[in-house]
């Protein structure tokens, strides 16, 4: 089993910053990587399979370094979020070319079962061209498993991927951890790292903002103060019921809708239904104004 640390760690290119003093482990399991779009997931995941070296800090695998150090790729494996499959080979010439480069005792036998268990097989002397998204993604996923690595790091796997081959790729994952392996997976959306992963390493602006068991995160996202936009069949009425209430720590009339700044969205979501009840008010529609990732997340960092 391995351990992935990174101790202190930034990475800066120029007066850019996109890692900022990150420490974190990685322990065997499935681990979700979360964080919006350029937060610096890919650097984190770059920095961890030694493709960068930090400017600061320390990043080791097993308490040995991963710069400049290629005996370590004999047990990590790496799936990147860009393509970078020639598609004029098949799936089959790809796997057999990384288990050859790993040097494997018998690659073919290694790519072979590599193709079966991202259920590529019957389409391996296909040219990857003629390939779905998704298909290239399971190519590429069988070319980081050839050589059965200990440590797996994929940056947004589920890319491209249709319903079905999330689900065989998410019970994979569950396997492989199942088998003691450390698996560290990047997501911009919550539902994936919900169901695939019990422990979430979050981060903000190459700020590592939130760390622990998903469900403390998911609370602290649920709990956060947050914005409402309300249609009602009496919208002047509604508003000034909901000036009283102790959820509440704003609202503001407008021509179409009541604006509400609720401090927690649990107790004001059933202090509403309640109140709208009892005052035989009709609510039209509840919106949310404020839930992109970016204000999620954003929120995470203030905390």
């Amino acid at each position: 089993m391995s351990t992935v640390e990174l101790t202190a760690v930034s990475r800066w290119y120029g007066n850019v910053v996109a890692v900022n003093d990150v420490t974190l482990t990685i322990s065997p399991g499935v681990t979700g990587l979360l964080g919006p779009n350029g937060a610096g997931k890919t650097t984190v995941l770059h920095l961890m399979a030694g493709l960068l070296a930090p400017s600061q800090g320390t990043v080791t695998i097993d308490g040995k370094p991963a710069w400049r150090n290629p005996e370590m790729y004999r047990d990590l494996g790496l799936v990147t979020e860009r393509e970078s499959v020639p598609g004029f080979l098949t799936a089959w010439e790809f796997v057999l070319a990384s288990a050859k480069l790993h040097k494997l005792p018998n690659p073919e036998e290694a790519a072979r079962r590599a193709l079966a268990i991202v259920e590529l097989h019957d389409a391996q002397d296909r040219r990857i061209s003629t390939y779905s998204k998704g298909m290239r993604q399971r190519t590429r996923v069988a070319a980081a498993l050839v050589h059965d690595p200990t440590v797996l790091l994929l940056d947004e796997p589920f890319n491209g991927m249709d319903p079905r081959q999330r689900m065989h790729l998410m019970q994979l994952l569950h396997k492989m951890a199942d088998e003691g392996r450390t698996i560290l997976f990047s997501s911009h959306i919550l539902e994936e790292v919900e169901q695939l992963s019990g422990t979430v390493q979050v981060i903000v602006a190459g700020r590592l903002a939130a760390s622990g068991d998903y469900r403390h995160i998911r609370r602290l996202m649920t709990t956060r103060p947050h914005q409402f936009s309300i249609t009602s069949s009496n919208d002047r009425l509604l508003a000034t019921v909901l000036i009283g209430q102790p959820s509440v720590s704003g609202v503001s009339l407008e021509r179409d809708a009541v604006q509400v700044q609720a401090s927690d969205y649990g107790t004001f979501t059933r202090a509403l239904a309640k109140l709208a009840r009892e005052q035989d008010i009709r609510l039209t529609s509840v919106l949310p104004s404020d839930e992109s990732l970016e204000m999620v997340f954003s929120y995470l960092v203030a905390t």
